[in-house]
């Protein structure tokens, strides 16, 4: 009985160091920087069993113009929960971040109280604040360059919603999204947008090519690869089988990335670098 007592106190010892090793390693990537943790390495995982960092160069050099995808079930809230705790580090103390939650699930339930965050009938004021801020800097009122990201979960949903309501306004938040896409980056404006589909009626004009960073989570359908990836890379997929939480990663056009999200243990933490950054 001693030695069973002495061999289960083993296990319970080594469990306990893994599971310090796995906190400090999540909360390494997130501290503030300009290299963001967007997944591992998929094939490094499962060929391997190796956890290769993918991360992309987030500064005002490079486009971070974010599309998130992903069908019902794929991963992409829990991607997207992730992403937005890198993105409130990003820049640090001085940085700016709105949400804008269309659906308003439990999913961003924690950022309820927060004042930067923008419930179903409020989205439109949150790209109103972030649209003015960049004209201001555009106009050389606001010299500043700090980071302000708005991120919008089910951007889609919401401007079809839009569009079969009052299709004047659905077409002037639609050209606010476009300039912001192709006029934000040096001046440190971004979006990260959330959707299921990223259907051309939301993005007119071509403004989905304006996106730096495009993610594609779980077993998408090939349509969704073909509105945002050129034949050539969808032909790269090859005969991988995305489950939730692990797909495509799209950086600046051409180089194509296989993700896999990582699991966050120390969920609380997460949590709370967003609220701390959407109330400052």
């Amino acid at each position: 009985m001693e030695e069973k007592g002495k061999i289960r106190a083993i296990i319970f010892s080594s469990r306990q160091v893994k599971e310090e090793k796995y906190k400090k390693e999540e909360l390494y990537t997130m501290k503030a920087s300009d290299m963001l943790l967007v997944g591992y390495d998929y094939d490094a995982w499962y060929g391997y069993s190796e956890k290769v960092p993918i991360c992309i160069d987030a500064s005002t050099k490079n486009n971070s113009q974010t599309l998130i995808c992903g069908m019902s079930g794929s991963g992409k809230s829990y991607l997207t929960n992730q992403y937005l705790t890198r993105i409130c580090l990003h820049g640090g103390a001085d940085s700016k971040v709105y949400f804008a939650d269309f659906k308003q699930d439990d999913s961003f339930s924690h950022l309820r109280k927060c004042h930067r965050y923008f419930p179903y009938d409020k989205t439109l004021d949150a790209l109103d604040e972030v649209y003015e801020i960049m004209h201001k800097r555009q106009c050389g009122e606001d010299k500043s360059r700090n980071y302000v990201t708005l991120v919008w979960d089910e951007y889609m949903a919401n401007i079809l919603a839009l569009l079969g309501a009052e299709k004047k306004k659905a077409e002037a938040v639609m050209h606010k999204v476009s300039e912001i896409l192709m006029l934000g980056r040096s001046l440190a404006v971004r979006l990260v947008i959330a959707c299921q589909r990223p259907d051309a009626t939301a993005f007119p004009t071509g403004s989905r090519l304006n996106f730096g960073v495009i993610i594609i989570v779980g077993a998408s359908l090939e349509s969704i690869y073909s509105m945002l990836m050129p034949k050539e890379l969808i032909e790269r997929v090859g005969n991988r089988e995305f489950h939730t939480g692990e797909g495509v990663m799209l950086w600046q056009g051409s180089e194509l990335k296989f993700i896999k999200v990582p699991v966050i243990r120390d969920e609380e933490k997460m949590k709370a670098i967003c609220v701390e950054a959407l109330t400052r």
